[in-house]
């Protein structure tokens, strides 16, 4: 069908040289793009295909993208049909109330149910920015996925103004709206500054005891080590945790904070628990949380976020309320930076502890100078902050995002004591080694 149209769209510019070259151009490299040729009062209008792969679905958008864009889905739907969208960054969805209803899930996630048969199902998409148009990164019809390629990129291939892109999965999150460590020796935070971290706690004795830090990662998700919320490796009971997001202080007294319960226990299929292999874990929210300006999710590591820090040596900053150095839990929320060390080095500084522990999913960081995560800073996130650079624009308004690189795992205890020794690096599990294994049970 689309070849009909783009003969017929070719027909009605034919007097327009310019994007008629480019189309010629376009049809004789084989691209997958397409640029529809129409024209309204004279502005051309311009077409792609927002998934790789799937021809049915197309985009259409003018220059200077001021109204958006529409997307229409060529295809026989029913009515009741239930389509779930999730787009890379901050997207609103209008759509003709007579055709759809429109769900807000939160974190760039959108369900439409169709309210009428139909066979040309359209709506329209419209970014925080004008030349930053959100990207479609799904598009489940009945469930099924219908954008396993999405097609990033494709309004910077057509003369519409669209700013070059980050080359990121995701452009919502890792953002501070507020306005840098299981920490001894680190600084005290300022509210706001880590939106992601979280408090974790557990009903012990008809009491809610606050035991290990976690990261948001999604309006429905937490990311945090498996042994915060097993007992002998098997997942406790979602109904004896909490969750408390947007705290800054211990004891209490933070605005905006929010307290959700949990609804399910992930706990990864092979975690060890006398050895702390593949410890990590996700908890399922029972309901959404609600962003504002000291809550917020961080971004999930990615292959190429290393290659776009600015040296090669990895920095990261590790948040928790863990014990300080006055062998106490801290009351507000610290903070401390330190560097990924290879695994060699940290090997030989303690080889019968470290070479067991290092399985090639783990990694070490830290200084050996007093500052480290400790005792309650476990399950906390290793975050680094990587910048973006593509764009003028970019730079202004999308400067950078923070990425959860590791969780907080274990460490060396001191000699007649459980707690740390802060004078000895800290392990924690790799994200990178993960990450397919957080996307697949996120869904």
């Amino acid at each position: 069908m689309w070849e009909t149209v783009i003969q017929k769209e070719k027909a009605n510019w034919a007097q327009c040289s310019e994007v008629g070259s480019t189309v010629e151009q376009l049809d004789q490299d084989g691209e997958a793009h397409i640029v529809q040729l129409t024209s309204e009062q004279g502005i051309p209008r311009f077409s792609d295909l927002p998934c790789n792969g799937t021809d049915d679905v197309m985009s259409y958008f003018d220059p200077g993208l001021s109204d958006g864009y529409t997307v229409k889905i060529n295809r026989t739907l029913n009515s009741g049909t239930p389509i779930k969208l999730k787009f890379d960054m901050d997207a609103l969805i209008t759509v003709d109330n007579s055709t759809a209803r429109l769900v807000d899930l939160g974190n760039n996630d959108f369900k439409l149910v169709l309210l009428q048969d139909t066979d040309l199902f359209g709506f329209n998409i419209k970014g925080q920015f004008l030349l930053l148009p959100p990207y479609i990164i799904s598009l489940k019809i009945k469930g099924v996925e219908n954008c396993a390629k999405p097609n990033f990129g494709y309004f910077e291939r057509h003369p519409v103004g669209a700013e070059k892109r980050p080359e990121v999965p995701n452009l919502f999150c890792g953002k501070r709206k507020a306005i840098n460590q299981l920490i001894v020796n680190g600084v005290e935070s300022k509210p706001g500054t880590w939106p992601w971290h979280v408090a974790i706690y557990r009903l012990e004795r008809a009491t809610l005891r606050y035991i290990c830090g976690g990261t948001l990662v999604s309006n429905l998700f937490i990311l945090t080590a498996a042994h915060c919320v097993t007992i002998k490796g098997a997942a406790v009971l979602p109904e004896i945790l909490g969750i408390s997001l947007g705290k800054h202080n211990l004891l209490g007294g933070d605005l905006d904070s929010q307290e959700k319960q949990v609804h399910q226990v992930i706990v990864h299929e092979k975690f060890a628990h006398t050895t702390l292999d593949n410890d990590i874990a996700l908890l399922k929210l029972k309901s959404s949380v609600k962003y504002n300006t000291v809550i917020q999710p961080a971004c999930i590591w990615f292959d190429k976020a290393e290659g776009k820090l600015p040296t090669g040596d990895v920095l990261g900053t590790v948040t928790g309320w863990g014990f300080d150095q006055t062998e106490s839990l801290s009351t507000v929320l610290r903070e401390a930076t330190m560097p990924i060390v290879p695994d060699l080095d940290c090997i030989r500084t303690k080889p019968l502890f470290y070479s067991v522990v290092l399985n090639g999913k783990k990694f070490c960081a830290g200084y050996r100078n007093g500052t480290a995560a400790c005792n309650g800073d476990s399950g906390g996130g290793f975050h680094v902050y990587v910048p973006y650079e593509d764009s003028p624009f970019v730079k202004r308004y999308v400067k950078g995002a923070w990425y959860i690189r590791g969780i907080v795992s274990l460490s060396v205890v001191r000699q007649d004591t459980s707690l740390c020794d802060p004078n000895e690096y800290v392990v924690f599990t790799d994200i990178a080694t993960y990450s397919d294994w957080i996307y697949d049970h996120m869904e």
